[in-house]
């Protein structure tokens, strides 16, 4: 009798670690404080807070364009830049201002790739300039982009969203403004995605 009730008793704990969420608060993700308004409460939202400096991010990448192609219809994808130190202010400057010129899936990429494989120096408003021209921006345009009141505006609204996420580094993913996930929270950027995904239906449910 002793021995049936311990199978049962073992069966019955094996199959709630089956059924258990694979993802938990501290593991795999960490939960937001104070949860931070999306732009649209229809949807489920996912933000990349990131620097182009960033050699984490750069890998991360081609996961993330790879995860975007089977984007959901209920789910909005959007990239942050972060400003965590002066030198990363001219990247997240360009990143506004190829979003302003709507160029930004044209060059997000390329520009990760000059820095990281090309070993390009895209540090300053002159180097970036002439990145830009590249792309059919002139420099007259995107000079003025870089120092006009809506990147600045953006920059600052950007920097308290971040703040209120309680974010520390890049990469790091938003879920609806209640969940950050890293690297370091998934254990590696091949899990990140996994965690997100668990984390938007959760969020659906």
């Amino acid at each position: 009798m002793t021995k049936l009730f311990s199978a049962l008793l073992l069966s019955m704990i094996v199959s709630l670690s089956a059924n258990a969420a694979p993802y938990s608060d501290g593991n795999g993700y960490t939960t937001i404080k104070t949860p931070v308004r999306t732009n649209d409460p229809s949807k489920v939202e996912v933000t990349e807070i990131f620097w182009y400096g960033c050699s984490h991010c750069f890998t991360l990448e081609p996961i993330t364009q790879a995860w975007k192609k089977n984007l959901p219809e209920d789910v909005d994808f959007n990239y942050l830049p972060a400003v965590f130190g002066r030198n990363w202010l001219a990247h997240a400057k360009a990143f506004h201002v190829a979003d302003l010129l709507g160029i930004a899936d044209k060059v997000h990429t390329p520009l990760f790739n000059a820095i990281h494989i090309e070993r390009r120096n895209l540090n300053s408003e002159d180097t970036l300039a002439n990145f830009f021209v590249d792309y059919g921006v002139s420099e007259s345009e995107f000079r003025k982009q870089y120092n006009s009141f809506a990147v600045n505006s953006r920059l600052s609204q950007a920097d308290a969203k971040i703040r209120a996420y309680g974010a520390r580094g890049v990469p790091g993913l938003i879920v609806n403004g209640k969940y950050l996930v890293s690297a370091e929270t998934a254990k590696g950027n091949n899990n990140i995605y996994k965690v997100v995904d668990f984390l938007i239906e959760k969020e659906r449910q």
